[in-house]
């Protein structure tokens, strides 16, 4: 976001609804809505340049389409969840495939590093 407030770019917030997902769950959908809003006001980008996209599919298969019709996505910019030590797996199964197959760049952002959770007492 502070990447897109500095250039001017406009953001597509894309979330894939994959086969395994509640699609039509309206009360999951507006969590997801809520919770951009508000990231879009804490990096204070003008909302009027935020769109919000719910595309069918695996994550992978509908990034890897963003950059053509209709979204024309210019960069595709997605966190890394990879937990493994082995090489290549730092990344994350779906970044690693858009970093290999992407037509277009991909920013790929790891995830912060947290604190394990205290046990329970």
């Amino acid at each position: 976001m502070d990447l897109a407030v500095e250039t001017g770019a406009w953001v597509t917030v894309l979330h894939a609804a994959g086969l395994l997902e509640h699609g039509a769950d309206p009360a999951g959908a507006l969590r997801l809505e809520e919770s951009m809003s508000d990231v879009v006001r804490q990096h204070r980008i003008d909302g009027s340049r935020v769109r919000w996209c719910v595309l069918d599919g695996d994550p992978c298969s509908v990034l890897l389409q963003a950059g053509e019709a209709p979204l024309g996505a210019d960069l595709v910019v997605v966190g890394s969840r990879g937990r493994s030590l082995r090489t290549g797996l730092l990344l994350g199964s779906t970044s690693l495939e858009l970093a290999e197959h992407s037509r277009i760049p991909v920013l790929i952002v790891p995830e912060e590093e947290r604190s394990p959770p205290l046990p329970e007492q």
